[in-house]
């Protein structure tokens, strides 16, 4: 398939033009309470073909091999009609050609795994949350997706590459007098199948958790000082300011672009991001991207200060920056899109136990539990969280969350934990050039952190 694609854009008219091929399979189990109600492998296959020239840039997605050469030619055409539009051109960074083979060699290959295997690992989950006293009802799933992709550009780049990935989760219902208490748990994140097995400690303790905040007190609605835990804290930074550091995200923002220039003391002096796809065994881990970029480490905040930003080769032209390789697309009926790979806090020097001494009387909030961010206002869950008094974990809380404003609560932060840790469960939805994308490949991480002071909500 990469011959195929190297000899058609060899008689492309376009200035610049690059081509990808993807043959896609996705495994799906479902149980629901007791019942298996999902079960279902299935494939996908096509090409999608992008032209810039004339100033102008344009897309076509096709199903078959043949229609290639004809996506080609009217992704030109377009191309330069659109750019006879535009008031400013379209220019790309210039990347060096990239040639070779990255396949993945997993220890445990999910695409070996039998499918009966899958289910009987499933099903064991399943049963044990079930087995719990307390637990109502459950929500687990199997998920794996594989993707087998070539990828040839007008400079000379002609690489295959592989995308493997996969999770198991499950979430814990409890109820009990008209209480309803949830947590979840997802394991795997990456293209090693051995490692969702043997979890049966951590997955029975975060379901008993669930049971236990029947009888915990809601959250008191206030600002107080909160330690959040790893998955927490890393929520935090993918929402809160991961995507400020996507570059399309920001580029027609003439606002952010102006506040977040390179060099903007934008967090204390402790506090450093960093996004690096080259981290193996992550859910946002890759070797090279979708537009031929080879993948890299690109440090977003260094010392509180902005140090970089995530790219596409467009956006790096557009703000005159470096390319990282963050172009990304789900599938080949989605254009590329800049994407966040393994975005994490890095470690800082402090211990939990001084933290819980630091924060005196606030929250330690457990679990990421989804949010919404828009520009530079949060608001995150979390599945349970801790009351602190006098330093010390006290008892249990329900139904948490936080919100606040980005540049002032990243100017909060008062320690930074020594022990980073990476979530399992990788996924992030992000819209563009066409509808929402959402990308498995995307991970995150951060050790626990304490922010001196936080809106979160409960009763009063």
């Amino acid at each position: 398939m990469l011959d195929q694609l190297t000899s058609i854009l060899a008689g492309s008219r376009s200035a610049t033009a690059d081509a990808r091929w993807e043959e896609n399979r996705r495994v799906e189990i479902v149980y629901k309470g007791p019942v298996l109600t999902e079960c279902r492998m299935f494939s996908t296959q096509g090409g999608h073909v992008r032209a810039f020239d004339g100033g102008g840039k344009a897309l076509v997605s096709v199903s078959e091999t043949e229609d290639l050469i004809a996506a080609l030619g009217r992704a030109c055409a377009a191309a330069r009609a659109v750019g006879r539009g535009r008031r400013e051109a379209i220019t790309l960074a210039d990347v060096p050609p990239v040639v070779g083979d990255y396949s993945i060699h997993p220890r445990t290959d999910p695409r070996a795994v039998p499918l009966k295997r899958k289910l009987e690992l499933l099903a064991h989950y399943n049963a044990l949350v079930l087995a719990i006293p307390g637990i109502a009802t459950t929500h687990a799933t199997y998920t794996e997706w594989t993707s087998e992709r070539a990828f040839a550009a007008t400079n000379g780049t002609a690489v295959t590459y592989e995308i493997v990935i996969a999770n198991v989760a499950v979430r814990a219902v409890a109820r009990q007098h008209g209480v309803v208490q949830e947590t979840a748990i997802a394991f795997g994140g990456s293209s090693d199948f051995s490692r969702m097995e043997d979890r049966d400690r951590e997955l029975a303790e975060r379901a008993r958790t669930a049971v236990a905040l029947l009888e915990a007190p809601q959250i008191e609605a206030g600002r107080f000082p909160v330690i959040l835990d790893p998955d927490e804290a890393s929520l935090f930074v993918h929402e809160a300011f991961g995507h400020l550091s996507e570059g399309d995200g920001i580029q027609d923002n003439p606002s952010f672009r102006e506040r977040l220039k390179l060099g903007t003391e934008i967090a204390v002096p402790m506090f450093s991001v960093t996004d690096d796809a080259t981290l193996p065994d992550l859910p946002g881990s890759y070797e090279v991207d979708d537009e031929g970029v080879l993948a890299q480490r690109t440090e977003l905040i260094r010392n509180g200060v902005l140090a970089g930003r995530l790219h596409s080769r467009e956006t790096a032209a557009d703000f005159g920056e470096p390319t990282s390789g963050n172009m990304r697309a789900v599938d080949a009926f989605h254009t590329p899109i800049v994407r966040m790979s393994n975005v994490f806090v890095e470690p800082g020097t402090d211990n939990l136990a001084d933290m819980f001494a630091a924060a005196g009387d606030g929250y330690y909030l457990i679990g990421a539990k989804g949010g919404q961010t828009s520009g530079d206002q949060f608001t995150f869950g979390a599945q349970y969280g801790w009351r602190i008094k006098n330093g010390k974990q006290d008892h249990l809380v329900r139904d948490v969350n936080m919100s606040g404003e980005l540049f002032s609560t990243l100017q909060r932060i008062a320690m930074v934990g020594d022990d980073l840790k990476f979530s399992e469960r990788g996924g992030c939805g992000k819209g563009g050039v066409g509808p929402m994308q959402l990308n498995a490949k995307s991970g995150k991480g951060a050790p626990h952190v304490l922010i001196s002071e936080v809106t979160v909500g409960g009763v009063r």
